[in-house]
């Protein structure tokens, strides 16, 4: 309910002292009889008609109140919205090589990868979502689906080992464009995740950066890895041994990429960084939706100058009948 003159409610206030006048009036008017003892008065029973007597006052002002609001104009709002939601394309780009293994992450970066990377795809409902996977070669674990249990399910079968070992992240990131470049979303994304630098596959990642460019792919890279020297565990027949493994690689290529097809590149050290990293594409890569509101009002005046004729007429038929006083 609103009301189109809501500031005409004001004159509510008037009624106040109405009120104050009538109970005042009422007490300065009252006849006086002396009399010697009231104590046999007690003993009558009040009548309806005494116990009405105020009722046609409280039948003016709520009458009174009615006109006023239905002169600010009482209106029934039926509203409602439709949204058109516009989902985005978007390929993760998965290294699954062996240096993936190492625990800088918990429990292993491609594990922290992996959980991370589903949380991501839990938050995007209207995407379509698909997974390719690269170390020593490149294929397509997934293509790009709004069926998010089946790309879960996928997503957590990734393991190392799958395929040859080694870094080709240009051959991974060609494979990614070749399978978002034909979707019918205006918005294609690709999310590269590596720790490592270009040693194998015929296709350079600057290369692959100018392709995705060409189409209109935006890419987000990722290098995964903590600064400095990472003890990585192995195991002898004379028990656990530790390698120092340097967990530097290059980055520049990652950062043309993304600075090239309007992207940005990240560097993700541990869990934590990794999941605000995944937050923040999560904000910059928001589903469009478009609302269109409609609204439509009724007026609702009608109900209360109807009341507001009732409490007068009853008024008026009280005051000359039932309730009639002589001066």
């Amino acid at each position: 309910m609103s009301f189109h003159n809501p500031e005409y409610l004001l004159f509510l206030l008037l009624l106040i002292p109405v009120v104050f006048w009538y109970v005042w009036e009422m007490q300065r008017s009252d006849a006086s009889l002396q009399i010697s003892s009231q104590q046999r008065l007690k003993e009558y029973p009040k009548t309806l008609r005494l116990r009405l007597r105020h009722l046609p006052f409280v039948l003016r002002v709520l009458a009174i109140a009615c006109v006023i609001v239905a002169v600010a104009r009482p209106q029934k709002s039926d509203s409602w919205k439709t949204e058109n939601t516009e989902g985005i394309d978007i390929v993760l780009a998965l290294d699954i090589s062996g240096s993936m293994e190492l625990p800088d992450f918990t429990p292993n970066r491609l594990e922290a990868a992996k959980s991370l990377g589903i949380e991501f795809i839990k938050s995007r409902p209207n995407d379509n979502i698909g997974l390719v996977v690269f170390a020593g070669e490149s294929f397509t674990q997934c293509p790009l689906t709004t069926d998010h249990a089946v790309l879960i399910n996928l997503f957590n079968a990734v393991d190392f080992g799958m395929i040859e070992d080694g870094t080709a992240i240009g051959l991974g990131l060609a494979n990614a464009v070749g399978r978002i470049k034909d979707g019918s979303a205006r918005s294609k994304v690709i999310i590269l995740l590596t720790d490592g630098t270009n040693n194998r596959g015929d296709v350079t990642p600057l290369t692959a950066g100018e392709i995705a460019q060409t189409f209109g792919v935006r890419v987000y890279t990722i290098g995964v890895g903590s600064h400095g020297e990472i003890r990585m565990p192995y195991q002898t027949p004379l028990g656990v041994r530790y390698q120092v493994v340097d967990g530097n690689f290059e980055e520049e290529p990652l950062k043309e990429i993304a600075q090239m097809t309007g992207g940005v590149y990240f560097r993700a050290t541990d869990n934590n960084s990794l999941r605000t990293i995944y937050k923040e594409i999560d904000e910059l890569e928001k589903t469009k939706i478009r609302v269109r509101e409609f609204s439509k009002k009724e007026e609702a005046y009608h109900l209360f100058a109807l009341l507001a004729l009732i409490f007068l007429a009853a008024e008026v038929a009280l005051r000359n009948t039932y309730l009639r006083t002589n001066p």
